[in-house]
């Protein structure tokens, strides 16, 4: 009995330092607002009930995030393909690879969402454990067959491997799990697991009540067993690889730009709210004294048959803010927006040489933008999950996909100037801030107004593929 199996390994948690970061800018303006103090510290000697306040109206830019979902279309913008080397069971099998319903291309798409935004992950292939069935047959009967399973980065606790041919592979690889069982008629229970792969056989570890007070890892039997693959079924993928199985989010610069991003707009939102709220000053005004001799405070009355009485040379006046810093926090959050775009923009600039991923491959350069890299990775983590595949079934081979991967942009202002266009289709961004953007970058000239270019729009009637859709029979 050990705890040790649920523990973290040292490369994990180095990787793992980014994650809750990740996590909670993924997760949209709710997840930071529960990260709390975690992202949006307290002000020196702010009280809670001001910091609650303030966290509760806190609301995020999503430019990572945004980022992450359009950079991640872009390869899945036209259908992966299946090789004519895929054998045709398994050609059939991509329809549903994860039997969850989703095929090879939507499974691949989401492996590319962790890709660009933790920078890890892998595919578990997988083969249900039917008991009674021995043949082929019988398992072809039964529809049982091997199948993909996407394993997220925090799932990935520590591994060990060794030299084997040239080439790193795994002796053992620990992955947490959580998995429901019925808990009465209509009840659930999520139970945490531990799954050790080692090669022809597995593990399965969870929680063992020792006595009243005590709980410790162990070994269940019954959820154990072997397997045929004489290796461990596993494929990793990257988004910036710093080693085996290991890697760091190839986004991360602009994931702590986001969060600086995060906590400027509180404080632009907290300098508004104050500005918009003119403060009355009276100058000159005093106590008076009574007939008893006693102070009378001075009061002020306000209404439209009230009269304001006030000593000679006094004065009454509201005092506003200037405007100043509001303008300068403005500006700030708006250099920090365009760093951003540019940061994600990055990912789509080409080597100098080549302009297309088409001339690259006919010139036989590695002239390749990042986003291309992290493609190409993926394509081989799919063959080799393909080829994992195929060896649970005895088939001579699993064959290989191809990705779309034409999209490089040959200068910096080309792929922002992509960047802004496709935040504004997917909604991240109004079509008159990519207007003013791409003006801004000198690619729309400078003497257009949005509210002209708006006026043509409109009078050009609409697009191609947009007529017939009203409900109005018109």
């Amino acid at each position: 009995m050990t705890d040790a199996v649920r523990k973290e390994s040292a490369a994990v948690q180095e990787m793992a330092v980014h994650w809750p970061l990740i996590r909670a800018l993924l997760g949209g303006t709710p997840a930071m607002r529960a990260a709390g103090e975690k992202f949006l510290p307290k002000w020196p000697n702010e009280d809670k009930k001001s910091y609650d306040a303030r966290l509760k109206v806190a609301t995020l830019f999503p430019a990572f995030g945004r980022t992450v979902e359009v950079l991640s279309g872009k390869p899945f913008g036209k259908p992966l393909t299946l090789g004519d080397d895929v054998p045709p069971r398994i050609k059939e099998w991509s329809e549903d690879i994860d039997l969850q319903g989703r095929n090879l291309h939507s499974f691949t798409a989401s492996l590319c969402e962790d890709a660009l935004g933790p920078g890890i992950g892998g595919i578990l292939v997988d083969f249900p454990r039917v008991e009674g069935l021995k043949t082929v047959a019988e398992e072809a009967a039964a529809g049982v067959r091997p199948y993909f399973v996407q394993i997220k980065p925090w799932q990935i606790l520590g591994w060990k491997s060794k030299r084997e041919n040239g080439a790193e592979v795994l002796t053992q690889l620990r992955l947490l799990e959580c998995v429901a069982e019925d808990d009465g008629e209509f009840g659930e229970v999520d139970i945490e697991q531990v799954r050790v792969l080692y090669p022809g056989r597995f593990e399965v570890w969870r929680k063992k009540k020792v006595d009243d007070n005590k709980e410790e890892w162990a070994v269940v039997p019954e959820l154990s067993g072997t397997i045929t693959l004489k290796k461990i079924p596993f494929v990793p993928f990257y988004g910036q690889r710093i080693g085996f199985m290991r890697a760091k989010p190839p986004l991360l610069e602009m994931a702590y730009m986001n969060v600086k991003h995060w906590q400027s707009q509180s404080d632009q939102d907290t300098i508004l709210h104050v500005a918009r709220v003119p403060i009355l000053t009276v100058i000159g005004a005093e106590d008076s004294v009574g007939a008893d001799g006693n102070s009378v405070p001075w009061e002020l009355t306000i209404g439209a048959s009230a009269a304001v009485k006030l000593p000679i040379n006094g004065n009454m006046k509201y005092v506003e803010h200037t405007g100043n810093a509001i303008e300068a926090g403005r500006k700030a959050l708006l250099d920090l927006e365009d760093q951003m775009r540019q940061t994600g923009a990055e990912l789509l600039v080409i080597k100098p040489g080549n302009i297309t991923e088409a001339q690259t491959l006919a010139d036989n350069e590695q002239g390749k933008c990042a986003l291309q890299r992290i493609v190409e990775d993926l394509e081989d983590s799919i063959d080799a999950a393909l080829q994992l595949m195929a060896e649970w079934v005895n088939e001579k081979q699993g064959g290989h996909v191809t990705i779309y991967k034409d999209f490089g942009a040959a200068t910096l202002s080309d792929a922002s100037a992509t960047l802004l266009k496709d935040l504004s289709a997917s909604g991240g961004l109004s079509k008159q801030t990519a207007f003013e953007e791409l003006q801004r970058r000198g690619i729309i000239r400078p003497e257009l107004t949005w509210e002209d270019e708006q006026e043509r729009i409109d009078a050009q009637g609409p697009s191609l593929g947009t007529l017939g859709n009203g409900t109005d029979g018109q």
